[in-house]
């Protein structure tokens, strides 16, 4: 995984899932997991990336994360409903999700302004190269007494041991995984018990670096899950078991349908389509971090905001525009959405929802209720720069299109100032714009810019 993405969480340890309702009944339920690692090292993950692929109840969950530390081995913990089938269990390609983060990240686009003199030629529209990369927070990777933790099934997955546990008591797993090298996250014992009481199994992952090396990877590839169960939900509460603060994470869907919203938490789009000032073609990466965080104190800290929701083709590019290559048949096949493609040929879409959440224990209790709508309107978070005409051609309507530059500067500061919260005055500064908001020679009049050639 990449290791310096955008939307910066520093210090953020995030730990997170892996599992819900396989094959369970109606009433059944799955969770995220956490992180155990060897001795006394904990491991952190900084950031997350789920996707889900849902068609009627069938889902397959991609969990993609990166991780903080250096232990020999370490596992993904996760509570499931059943004994899963080592046919169910797959290991998946992190280029993919990572093409799927950069295909749907919130984007900067730029307009030239046509010379106001002659007839307008069609304006020209270039892709801003919206770098929501960074370091994202907005990534991943036998001593209790037998009657108490029991290994219900075991069995290898390339580079990851998979074991199937049964446990009586949180206090005991927890002296299980100790026994054999791992050290249990503080406070976990009390929401594993929790799980434990619904008869749920522990699914253990745990990746043999020596094997990981063997095969040729230097990084944790993510671990894909395929199951049927009318539930359509994402676990969260164990993934803030070893968390050093609020968790960050981003959910994409892919589905048939349309949009996909949250139903026991406000879901809130990002403002988009706004004009900002030019100075933040060169740090749009570090601009978008500051309006999310404004957004979150505007709406609340327990809303989980939608940032791209678009019908993807793998036969044609769909985007307006585009942060990257089409995604591809192989990719969106292998992702989950088996419906895209008939034959080895592509046959129809599938809708992607993007959705960014930055939770905690305190204001995101329950686990994510997900819902499948039929609202199929692309919608993107898009930024607009819009750069005044260079050349310095006279004619009458130069001084109105000038004054209507200038007022375009006044909004852009208003406009950069309630997105981020930044003080109007020092943004009007960093615009290097004098009382009328004019810059450069724009406000000679026309006899000194002859002279001025």
């Amino acid at each position: 995984m990449e290791p310096n993405r955008l939307y910066p969480c520093a210090g953020i340890g995030f730990l997170f899932l892996l599992m819900m309702g396989l094959a369970a009944p109606p009433d059944a339920a799955a969770f995220c997991g956490f992180y155990v690692a060897t001795g006394d090292m904990r491991i952190y993950n900084r950031a997350s990336k789920v996707v889900l692929a849902r068609d009627g109840d069938r889902t397959v969950l991609t969990m993609s994360s990166d991780f903080r530390g250096d232990p020999k081995q370490f596992a993904v913990v996760v509570p499931v409903p059943v004994v899963l089938e080592k046919g169910q269990v797959h290991i998946g390609d992190s280029t993919a999700v990572t093409h799927l983060d950069d295909f749907s990240v919130p984007r900067l686009v730029e307009y030239t302004d046509p010379n106001p003199c002659p007839a307008p030629p069609e304006v020209s529209l270039k892709m801003g190269i919206a770098q929501v990369k960074g370091d994202r927070s907005y990534s991943y990777q036998r001593a209790a007494s037998s009657s108490m933790v029991q290994i219900m099934a075991q069995y290898k997955v390339d580079e990851y041991d998979i074991l199937i546990l049964s446990a009586r008591e949180g206090r005991a797993l927890g002296q299980w995984l100790s026994a054999n090298g791992y050290t249990m996250p503080p406070h976990a014992a009390p929401v594993l018990s929790s799980y434990i009481k619904q008869g749920m199994y522990f699914f253990v992952a745990k990746v043999d670096l020596a094997e990981q090396q063997r095969l040729g990877y230097s990084y944790l590839r993510p671990i894909q899950v395929a199951y049927e169960s009318p539930k359509f939900m994402l676990p969260i509460r164990l993934g803030m078991v070893n968390a050093e603060g609020p968790q960050e994470m981003f959910v994409f869907t892919l589905t048939r349908k349309g949009r996909v919203e949250t139903t026991n938490y406000r879901t809130v789009r990002v403002p988009t389509d706004i004009d900002v000032p030019e100075f933040v073609k060169g740090e749009f990466v570090a601009f978008y971090p500051l309006l999310f965080a404004q957004e979150r104190r505007k709406e609340g800290d327990d809303v989980v905001f939608l940032e791209y929701a678009w019908a993807v083709s793998p036969v044609r590019a769909t985007c307006d525009p585009c942060t990257g290559p089409n995604l591809t048949p192989e990719e969106l096949h292998g992702l989950g959405a088996y419906w895209i493609s008939q034959a080895g040929r592509p046959q129809a879409d599938a809708f992607l929802t993007r959705l960014h959440v930055r939770y905690d224990a305190d204001h995101f209790p329950e686990d994510l209720t997900l819902h499948e709508t039929g609202d199929r309107e692309n919608w993107q978070a898009r930024y607009v720069i819009h750069h005044p005409y260079p050349g310095n051609e006279e004619c009458n309507e130069r001084k109105a299109y000038l004054k209507s530059v200038w007022q375009r500067r006044k909004s852009e500061a208003a406009n950069y100032a309630q997105l981020t919260g930044a003080d109007e005055r020092a943004v009007r500064r960093r615009m290097n714009v004098r009382d009328d908001w004019s810059q450069g020679d724009e406000a000679l009049n026309w006899w000194d810019r002859i002279w001025k050639r």
